[in-house]
């Protein structure tokens, strides 16, 4: 199976069998660099998708909660180049990974290089948030090589005919931003949340995860009613940082 469709079949497949998916983020190496194929592991029992963040300086789309994680992980030695060589060299986790990274890291690497180096590390996709599809030819052509997948974000804010063709290009699933802002807020979902994802589910072809300040069971509920996944981020890293046990708070999410 292709990479990218990899993606979407398993989030079709949480559909399938009439539960909302889930896609945990996780940063790389935090809260321990040594634990972090163990997280991982961990994690991906109790996801349809993971996403791995790759820390980076200035974390301009999220909070002060992963921010905290990307810091200390860049201090502890974490880098894009060592987080695939990690992923190489550990037997093949089925749960499909992508990798969420800032555009720097990513140009710095050079993009045909990473491309090849990520499909040997079991990578499926790559979700890129300073990324604008209109700059992106030459990355997603990269990706296109190796069959890997690139995740388009749409906001509440994105315009209808915009949102067609982030939709239209997206591939493996379409990132729904759930509110303007940064990641890991405590406020509550917009009320006007329902439109919105309908409007998305409404142009997309492939499925449709949502996500950005997800803390509870309830709102998991709230999106899976419009939305084939949720995505929790800050909430899930703050469980890590605290030492506790990453699979209770996903099955929690989930009303398990």
């Amino acid at each position: 199976m292709l990479p990218h469709v990899k993606i979407a079949s398993a989030l079709n497949a949480a559909t399938a069998a009439g539960r909302v998916a889930m896609v945990p983020f996780m940063t790389a190496g935090y809260p321990e660099r040594d634990g972090f194929i163990d997280t991982l592991r961990e994690v991906a029992r109790n996801g349809d998708v993971v996403e791995i963040g790759v820390p980076f300086t200035d974390p301009l789309a999220d909070g002060v909660t992963i921010q905290r994680s990307s810091h200390a992980a860049l201090a502890n030695g974490v880098s894009l180049r060592w987080i695939l060589d990690k992923l190489t060299a550990t037997a093949r986790i089925d749960t499909p990974l992508v990798l969420m990274s800032y555009l720097n890291p990513l140009i710095a690497y050079g993009f045909d290089a990473l491309a090849r180096h990520a499909t040997e590390a079991g990578v499926c996709g790559f979700i890129v948030p300073d990324l604008p599809y209109e700059e992106s030819g030459e990355f997603r052509r990269a990706l296109a090589t190796e069959n890997l997948g690139m995740i388009q974000l749409v906001t509440p804010a994105t315009p209808e005919a915009r949102l067609k063709n982030l939709c239209e290009a997206s591939q493996g699933f379409i990132y729904a931003v759930t509110v303007a802002g940064i990641t890991g807020g405590s406020q509550d979902l917009p009320v006007d949340l329902t439109d919105y994802l309908d409007r998305v589910k409404s142009c997309a072809t492939i499925p449709v995860c949502a996500g950005f300040g997800v803390r509870s069971a309830e709102q998991v509920a709230e999106i899976g009613a419009h939305a084939d996944g949720v995505i929790v981020g800050s909430a899930l890293v703050e469980q890590l940082e605290q030492g506790k046990d990453p699979s209770i708070f996903l099955r929690q999410l989930l009303g398990k």
